[in-house]
């Protein structure tokens, strides 16, 4: 048997199942579906069993197809496991790297920094998805989540790589307009404009202030779950949000917004959130640290106000 090939076949066989559909897990391994569906009928064929039910819609997993890919995927860890132990630390990062991450976070600043990070070890082959949820890192095999605010999953290992906190702002036509809230009471009293950050708590904020930590319910005409918009719409003169500093500070010092309760903010630190297993990876380690680098004093580090 070919090794390598089998080996590929098998990381063929995960992306099928992890997407769904041979058309996505092509585009995943850059290749095609032609190819993608030749590997999977090869290893039904070598095992003798159906791997997936296939439709017109979409590719649904039979049972034996998830005891391939649950075997599956553990054999491919255990190999970029095993290199990276004998390798004893000295090993140069190579493999896919899989990294998720929030939408402006990951286009204003993980992305450049990634590619950077494939500029120094072009070993690595890099896949990163921009998503608007909270991804499951074992069950979509993702290396890496790059989050802002707190870890509260037990199963994962959080890495902070940068501090930063959340703010209160609003356009200064909106303050010219509506007063400004004297106290974090007087929220409820103001059109707030609410942000859902993937799976955080929707229309209710937490924020620190000079007794300790206060939760208010806020309202508003207008809501959104990507950042960039909502900001937009608070440029506009629709509201108050809570943003994180590096998200307003360009704003904040151009004059198109203003601090809100200046004594309140909300701790927002950066994350990268890795399994137990993928942590003692290569590549894991190398893209955690050049992150925490880049973040903090990079070209496209976060700002801090």
């Amino acid at each position: 048997m070919n090794n390598e090939l089998y080996l590929r076949d098998l990381r063929v066989l995960c992306a099928v199942a992890r997407r769904g559909s041979f058309i996505a897990a092509a585009i995943e391994l850059g290749t095609s579906p032609p190819y993608v569906s030749k590997r999977i009928a090869a290893l039904e064929a070598m095992w003798g069993v159906q791997l997936f039910h296939r439709t017109t819609r979409r590719v649904a997993v039979t049972e034996d197809g998830d005891i391939a890919y649950s075997r599956a995927r553990r054999i491919l860890e255990e190999v970029v496991e095993m290199n990276d132990l004998l390798a004893g630390g000295e090993r140069e990062p190579r493999g896919t790297l899989r990294i998720s991450t929030s939408l402006r976070l990951g286009r204003l600043h993980v992305t450049p920094i990634l590619s950077m990070l494939r500029e120094r070890h072009t070993g690595l082959e890099i896949w990163l998805e921009l998503v608007d949820r909270r991804v499951d890192l074992v069950g979509e095999n993702f290396d890496l989540d790059i989050r802002v605010g707190e870890v509260q999953e037990a199963a994962v290992i959080p890495h902070k790589v940068s501090e930063s906190t959340r703010v209160l702002c609003a356009s200064p036509s909106y303050v010219e307009k509506h007063g400004a809230p004297k106290s974090l009471p007087d929220l409820v009293q103001h059109d707030c404009l609410a942000f859902r950050d993937r799976q955080q708590a929707f229309g209710v904020w937490q924020l620190n202030g000079p007794n300790g930590a206060e939760f208010v319910k806020v309202t508003g005409p207008m809501a959104s779950n990507q950042s960039d918009i909502v900001r937009e719409w608070a440029h506009d003169g629709h509201g108050i949000i809570m943003a994180s500093e590096w998200d307003v500070a360009e704003s904040i010092e151009s004059g198109a917004l203003v601090r809100i309760l200046p004594d309140y903010s909300r701790p927002a630190d950066v994350w990268a959130v890795s399994t137990a297993r993928s942590s003692a990876s290569a590549k894991v380690r190398v893209a955690i640290e050049f992150l925490r680098q880049q973040l903090a004093a990079g070209p496209f580090a976060l700002r801090r106000l």
